[in-house]
């Protein structure tokens, strides 16, 4: 596993590669090779599985980009088209043409009713939206609380605000590097990709959301990621990664506090909370 993506796709498609460089493939079995070899990756190749809509918008880029390739040389674009004229204009490989012409709508039809045909099925176990968060969690090795911690931005708000306005336009430029794709320019959990993940992102203009919960039950969920979420939080198709491992801690505050500062919500005071970091009734 190299970084999330499994290594035995990544020989795979590289084998691939060299075989076709031995055997001095054409143009076409190049274009065809490279579009083929992006569409498995992303299909297979990640330990956490890429949303179809994701795989959409990746694929359409390939596919132009290949596109601009082959077209940009005359010498390239020949040796990619010449293949597909002679399938079509030689006689002798009519039936070739023939198998070509019926295969290709059969296998969109196949895509097609497989789509339409997976049962619905309930989940196998209830899913919370809010799952409930453990007691404490590790980060970057140090042990943070859930029940007790508080945000490192709160006592800047009244002792240094001139501070806790640089970490919280940190908290905006981490959100908007990482984080808005899903969850939205506006934080209403309707970016780009939202509706191709399972569950959808969390809207956090809804009152329901940031207000009902202490900064540190975000602060897990956005270090922890989608990986982190317990058995309640499932069944789980999204594209949220652990982001400790692409931010520091502080970061991880920073862009907690720039969605209670952007929103204008409070947090929940630790006082209001049980064990676990939820609100005690």
């Amino acid at each position: 596993m190299i970084f999330g993506f499994k290594l035995w796709v990544l020989v795979l498609v590289v084998g691939v590669m060299l075989v076709l460089r031995w055997r001095r493939a054409p143009m076409l079995a190049w274009a065809l090779a490279w579009w083929g070899g992006l569409f498995f990756g992303l299909k297979v190749g990640f330990a956490v599985p890429l949303p179809g809509s994701v795989i959409t918008i990746y694929m359409a880029i390939a596919t132009a980009s290949i596109l601009a390739y082959v077209s940009a040389d005359r010498g390239r674009w020949a040796a990619t088209v010449g293949p597909i004229e002679r399938l079509i204009l030689e006689p002798r490989l009519k039936w070739a043409l023939a198998g070509v012409v019926v295969l290709l709508p059969a296998l969109v039809a196949a895509s097609v009713y497989n789509r339409m045909s997976q049962p619905l099925e309930a989940p196998g176990f209830g899913r919370s939206v809010h799952p409930s968060p453990p007691t404490q969690i590790d980060v970057h090795e140090r042990t943070v609380s859930l029940v007790t911690s508080e945000s490192p931005l709160e006592h800047l708000k009244s002792a240094e605000p001139e501070e806790y306005q640089k970490r919280v336009q940190n908290g905006r430029r981490v959100y908007y590097q990482n984080c808005f794709y899903c969850h939205g320019d506006g934080l209403g959990g309707d970016g780009m990709f939202a509706y191709g993940l399972n569950p959808i992102p969390s809207n956090f203009i809804d009152p329901g959301v940031l207000p009902n919960f202490q900064e540190s039950f975000f602060f897990w969920r956005v270090a922890k990621g989608g990986p982190g979420l317990p058995e309640e939080g499932g069944p789980w198709d999204t594209a949220m990664p652990a982001w400790e491992s692409f931010l520091t801690e502080d970061e991880i505050w920073d862009v907690v506090g720039f969605l209670f500062e952007f929103t204008g919500y409070q947090p929940r005071a630790l006082a209001e909370h049980g064990a676990g970091g939820e609100a005690t009734k």
